[in-house]
């Protein structure tokens, strides 16, 4: 790995536990990150809408914010959210993205773990896709602390939807081939992991969850691969390339044609 492979440097922070090193760095598949990935559906914010998260002028606060997908979102919908993150690579492609938008999120390059703002300041904390990537246990107790009175900790993934003989089986199938096989689970697993909200001071919540196929191109669905988990975080640069070239091979094999329908699953938790 190149020095500027490396993970960013933390700033200089106050003295606190310490608390572990990011497992993966996603800086690295930064601009396939903001390209392709795609961001959570309408009916994931209808939803939480009906659960009283996301309204117009609420204070939102996005940990693991990435490239800025759900921070947008939320901004459009009304929000004023911060978005937070430890990748000057990621913030960086949410800066750009920002100069799109009407209504923009500010960016922090802090830890979800120790953001060090202030106390009750946030009427909501979101997690899109983010939270398997924290120490769950200090993420929470740092949730519980920004939130005001009443505030809500909204914990959300959006994953393949590996069902037999979709694109997402057959592309994990491949990867499997060019990659580490085991990793931490990647997704929220409930009701495990309610304990950590329990300690944290959590002590009620809603959850809910649903399936939706998402459109790619080839081209996009490569991109996307690129950038998730087991992808350009995980692989060496020239295992990536050939997993890559081997993906692109198996989707005109396998699911010819300009449009790709891979299935995808939704799941979030609300706590409060």
């Amino acid at each position: 790995m190149d020095a500027e492979d490396q993970p960013d440097k933390p700033p200089a922070m106050p003295a606190v536990k310490r608390i572990a090193e990011p497992p993966i760095d996603y800086g690295v598949a930064a601009e396939d990150y903001g390209t392709h990935r795609q961001g959570f559906p309408a009916e994931f914010f209808h939803r939480l809408h009906a659960m009283r998260v996301g309204l117009a002028g609420q204070r939102l606060l996005d940990l693991g914010t990435g490239t800025g997908l759900l921070a947008r979102e939320f901004a459009r919908r009304g929000c004023l959210v911060t978005g937070v993150d430890f990748s000057a690579r990621l913030l960086a492609v949410a800066e750009r993205a920002n100069a799109g938008e009407v209504v923009r999120p500010r960016y922090l390059r802090v830890r979800a773990e120790s953001t060090r703002l202030p106390a009750a300041s946030f009427d909501i904390a979101a997690a899109g896709t983010s939270w398997h990537l924290f120490n769950r246990t200090a993420a929470a107790r740092e949730a519980r602390r920004v939130l005001a009175p009443g505030g809500r900790l909204v914990i959300a993934h959006l994953d393949w939807h590996t069902a037999p003989g979709t694109v997402a089986a057959a592309t994990l199938r491949l990867m499997e081939r060019y990659g580490p096989r085991a990793l931490a689970a990647s997704t929220f697993v409930y009701p495990d992991w309610t304990q950590d909200l329990i300690a944290a001071g959590f002590s009620q919540w809603e959850a809910f969850g649903f399936t939706l196929p998402l459109q790619y191109t080839p081209r996009g669905w490569r991109g996307r691969v690129r950038a998730s988990q087991r992808g350009a975080p995980m692989m060496d640069p020239a295992a990536l390339d050939r997993f890559d070239a081997s993906l692109g091979r198996m989707l005109a094999r396998q699911f010819p044609g300009p449009l790709l329908s891979v299935q995808h699953r939704v799941f979030a938790v609300v706590a409060r």
